[in-house]
């Protein structure tokens, strides 16, 4: 059961989500918007075409701190953090000891620390797992005083260099240390919808202010999060606790790329972390990989939801879908789903069961849409 409103924690934005008409909806122990009058729809194509601002501030924000914060981080990763240069942000993974997903994060190396962002329902546990094993080398500081928007689209830039000169030198990945009006920001040049755009930490009490000013371009609109989930599939990007979970390991996720090669093959720093043994495993292909996931277009105009049974043609369950959704900007429906390994090749056809009839599917290359990120 959700909680009741009354127990839901609120963003520093949640007077202005009110004020803009949003829908609000309980989502990770928060009342978040979930669309405002305009509708899914258009504030989905909206960001495709100009610039999205999203509340995202039920998000974790901590730093680790210390000489020791990049080597012990990587003991929890499968993931290059110690060579990440100062300037730049990567994405990472926790792992549970039987190497499967406690949680996806992003992290940057701002020199004087480790700034990490990770999901807000996660974050309790992410923040005691971190401190459980490697508090000891570092310290590992909550920021819960932080807010946290996302600026969107291929107009983003436009908007936000009004406010904050200088932001349109940064490039995808990349971040730095900003300031309007006194207040201290920073921000990455990155994001999760395919678009280029930014992610802006700012204290709570200038959040406000600063989202309010951000409204007030003309490329600006509010987006909420039902836009910021049908953005996020047409990018093929994973979605915590629908696609990847602690049931699923990184290569049965498909994210062989998140494990950089230093970590995955010879040398004093390959394996090390939670799992190794699984993982490298399924990735030599010595450990049998039963299912993968993989993206999924509908050959007929229905929509496939999470959950949704796929069978093969002799009527047998193969998979299970994820997510999946009628595509706005595709304009077609499409999904994520996993699927027995022999079937996971682009092009093999199966069904899925949508209230008892078959809905012929094609495993299809992922992104559903090409990326539009600024690499400068």
């Amino acid at each position: 059961m959700n909680a009741p409103e009354e127990e839901l924690h609120k963003t520093p934005l949640h007077a202005l989500h009110l004020e803009l008409g949003a829908r609000m909806v309980p989502f990770a122990g928060y009342s978040m918007p979930v669309q405002y009058p305009a509708g899914l729809m258009a504030e989905h194509l909206h960001t495709r075409s100009s610039a999205g601002l999203f509340d995202v501030s039920h998000m974790g924000q901590l730093r680790l701190e210390g000489p020791e914060a990049a080597t012990g981080f990587e003991t929890l990763m499968p993931v290059d953090v110690i060579d990440l240069p100062v300037g730049k942000q990567r994405y990472g993974l926790l792992l549970t000891d039987e190497g499967t997903i406690i949680d996806d994060l992003m992290f940057f190396n701002r020199g004087k620390d480790i700034f990490v962002i990770v999901n807000g329902a996660c974050k309790a546990g992410d923040i005691a797992h971190i401190k459980a094993g490697i508090g000891s080398r570092c310290e590992v500081i909550p920021m819960p005083e932080r807010g946290l928007l996302a600026l969107q689209g291929p107009k983003a830039v436009d908007a936000l260099k009004r406010l904050v000169p200088g932001v349109e030198k940064l490039v995808f990945m990349t971040g730095g240390e900003f300031q309007w009006q006194g207040k201290d920001l920073f921000i990455t040049r990155s994001g999760y919808t395919g678009e280029d755009g930014f992610e802006i930490s700012v204290h709570e009490d200038a959040a406000d202010a600063f989202a309010r000013a951000l409204l007030s371009q003309p490329e600006v609109k509010p987006i909420g999060l039902g836009a910021r989930n049908s953005l996020r599939l047409e990018a093929g990007l994973c979605l915590y606790g629908n696609d990847i979970d602690t049931t699923t390991t990184p290569v049965e996720a498909a994210l062989n790329w998140a494990m950089q090669k230093v970590r995955r093959t010879g040398g004093a720093r390959a394996g090390g972390f939670p799992g190794a043994d699984k993982v490298l495993g399924q990735l030599a292909g010595s450990t049998p990989l039963e299912r993968k996931r993989v993206g999924l277009v509908a050959l007929e105009r229905v929509p496939v939801r999470d959950h949704t049974e796929l069978q093969d043609d002799a009527g047998n369950k193969v998979g299970e879908v994820t997510s999946g959704l009628l595509g706005p900007s595709v304009d077609k429906p499409i999904a994520m789903a996993y699927v027995r390994s022999d079937l996971a090749a682009n092009g093999t056809r199966l069904n899925a069961i949508v209230r008892g009839r078959k809905v012929p599917m094609e495993v299809t290359a992922m992104p559903f849409i090409p990326p539009n990120y600024h690499r400068g």
